[in-house]
């Protein structure tokens, strides 16, 4: 990736985060209008994990507010077609956007992004990151991580590695431990994760790495699967014996997907800090928190400043991966 490319999108994203800085500072000496229907629009399908999500977050939002909260769902193009909605939609305080950070992070770098990520779309606020797993299938006979590398270095290309698709976060996290480790597998890319979760149960290839989920739960816990790594920022409470791959040595392959709120650029700044606060106040909940925790997604919150950085320290290492990797959109 061009490197003045990089700065652009760290320094778009810190001067974000720097209004929304501001606007947490001062909020209460500007007059708020909540709107009377906020529409959050959910980059993915109905009936997933991120959309029970975004659901359960927004009935914390309409008690909270005092206002209706509708969720629409515009799934397609890894998520880019919901979010380019959120883009384009007026920046009156109406339209609110729930998505992983892969639409902002990853497609621009594929030529895949129908809208500007650095000069389009607000970050409001972290919700949670989802776990990814490396599992083995019934097809492996690796029984940890440190046997998944003794069989892929003892035979070079010979372990299929199934992801959700072609510049997945999965495939991201392969070619990071293909660069580190130094070992050569067959990446098998899989156009979402329900045919790839099919295809793991039947052993048709040896490992896979997919997000975590109340689906998965049962599969590892019914022995069709096995945990040999996770990419999180710690241990998952579910599987205190799965280590981290930064743990294991590989912290850049350490990837998991951060989901939050955003807003078309141009949202008035005391309504961005005010949805920074209703969303914070909603995830220091016990409930909504049991309902991550329960599907191994972990809540996270925060300032919009630290959500900001973040998205643009995985833009730049993604692009970085992408490009040293030669990954092209599918």
């Amino acid at each position: 990736m061009d490197s003045r490319i990089s700065r652009r999108a760290a320094l778009a994203w810190s001067a974000v985060a720097l209004a929304a800085v501001g606007t947490l500072c001062g909020t209460t000496a500007v007059a708020q209008t909540l709107p009377k229907t906020l529409r959050i629009i959910v980059a993915y399908p109905a009936g997933g994990v991120s959309d029970a999500v975004a659901r359960a977050l927004a009935d914390k939002l309409a008690a909270q507010m005092n206002i209706a909260v509708v969720i629409e769902n515009k799934a397609g193009a890894s998520g880019s077609i919901g979010m380019d909605a959120v883009a384009k939609a007026a920046p009156d305080g109406a339209t609110l956007g729930f998505s992983a950070i892969s639409p902002l992070v990853l497609n621009p770098h594929l030529g895949r992004s129908p809208f500007d990520p650095l000069k389009d779309i607000l970050p409001i606020a972290s919700v949670m990151y989802s776990p990814v797993l490396l599992m083995a299938t019934s097809a492996s006979t690796s029984k940890d991580f440190a046997g998944l590398l003794a069989d892929a270095r003892a035979k070079p290309g010979a372990i299929r590695w199934a992801t959700s698709g072609q510049a997945s976060l999965g495939h991201i996290m392969l070619e990071q431990l293909r660069a580190a480790a130094r070992i050569e597998v067959t990446h098998v890319p899989y156009k979402g994760g329900g045919q790839q979760m099919n295809d793991a149960l039947g052993g048709q290839f040896e490992v896979l790495s997919t997000n975590a989920g109340a689906t998965l739960s049962q599969h590892i816990q019914a022995g069709k699967l096995r945990p040999l790594a996770v990419g999180a920022p710690a241990r998952l409470d579910s599987l205190p014996n799965v280590p981290t791959l930064a743990e294991l040595g590989y912290p850049a392959a350490n990837l998991s997907s951060l989901f939050g709120v955003f807003a078309p650029a141009g949202l008035p700044q005391p309504l961005a800090a005010r949805y920074n606060a209703e969303i914070n106040k909603a995830l220091a909940t016990p409930d909504l928190r049991a309902k991550l925790t329960a599907t191994d997604n972990v809540p996270t919150g925060g300032a919009a400043a630290d959500f900001a950085k973040a998205i643009a320290a995985e833009y730049e290492a993604d692009g970085r991966v992408i490009k040293a990797a030669g990954i092209k959109a599918d």
